[in-house]
């Protein structure tokens, strides 16, 4: 009976870390979600630069905070064209999609602001909303609507590739409701793709060229933002922070005062999440990284 019963436990262990830490929570042990400040009207965009520092946009305000690594709130950047999803390049530049000005920018650290992209084929963009830098340089953007619908030119709500060299704007996913958030993995080689409008999110491979194909369903939970931990664990935004292994199985629930818009990982060692939620920000300290 002991040795049957020793089977089962051992059954269930090794299917436990198949599936990629399964059931136990991320969070670091005795570590709460901790809220680092309030006030703003919609948070949204968290990115960290290679310090750790958390900088988040505040749509309505239009104004880009960040949150040091001393704990110190700070404002980057006004007049940011309602800008909503962020994401540091290499060098050091915050790339912002800037929905109220329907284009996506570069600003460096002197606080200068350029355009990369605000139209596609002649035609402009509908509201750039949150981005990822793949790691040859490339960009990867989301463009739907939410609010007023005056003034749409791109027939629908899809996704798009900015090439490396800023060249050539791609349409790279036109068969999707209502995109949203996307992350890809450190390598290259995955992107996810958060389609709310569904209510579904999607994984693809990335093709050399910045093409996506292979187009599978990863979970059936649309998000709002959603970021990567060093285990390639997926964490979408919901009414909760919801974590999937990459097999696309929940593995962890991380409930917050308010719903949730966006995640990143940050602090000096990534291993602190930053949650945006409607008027504040919040973070908790995690037991995985971010990379």
């Amino acid at each position: 009976m002991f040795r049957h019963v020793s089977k089962i436990v051992a059954t269930c262990l090794l299917a436990a870390l198949a599936a990629g830490c399964a059931t136990s929570s991320l969070t670091a042990p005795d570590k709460h979600v901790t809220k680092l400040a309030g006030g703003f009207r919609f948070t949204e965009g968290p990115a960290a630069d290679t310090a750790g520092n958390v900088y988040f946009s505040d749509i309505p305000n239009e104004k880009i905070h960040i949150w040091t690594v001393d704990g110190e709130l700070k404002t980057f950047r006004e007049n940011t064209g309602r800008a909503n999803g962020n994401f540091f390049d290499e060098a050091g530049n915050l790339l912002s999609c800037e929905g109220g000005a329907r284009r996506v920018t570069l600003t460096d650290m002197a606080g200068n602001t350029s355009t990369l992209v605000d139209a596609y084929q002649g035609r402009r963009l509908n509201s750039p909303n949150d981005l990822w830098i793949d790691p040859k340089g490339g960009v990867y953007f989301t463009d739907p609507r939410y609010g007023n619908m005056d003034g749409l030119e791109q027939g629908g709500f899809h996704v798009y590739y900015l090439s490396p060299n800023r060249k050539y704007c791609r349409r790279v996913a036109d068969d999707l409701a209502k995109p949203n958030g996307l992350i890809g993995t450190p390598d290259g080689t995955k992107l996810y793709i958060a389609d709310p409008g569904d209510n579904k999110t999607y994984a693809y491979t990335i093709e050399p060229d910045g093409r996506l194909a292979n187009k599978r369903l990863f979970c059936t939970e649309g998000s709002d933002g959603m970021t990567i931990d060093n285990r390639g664990n997926i964490y979408l935004t919901r009414n909760a922070v919801l974590v999937f292994n990459p097999a696309g199985q929940q593995i962890d629930t991380i409930e917050t005062p308010e719903r949730p818009a966006n995640v990143c990982f940050g602090g000096p060692d990534r291993d602190t999440l930053f949650i945006t939620a409607r008027t504040s920000i919040y973070s908790v300290k995690m037991s995985v990284r971010g990379y």
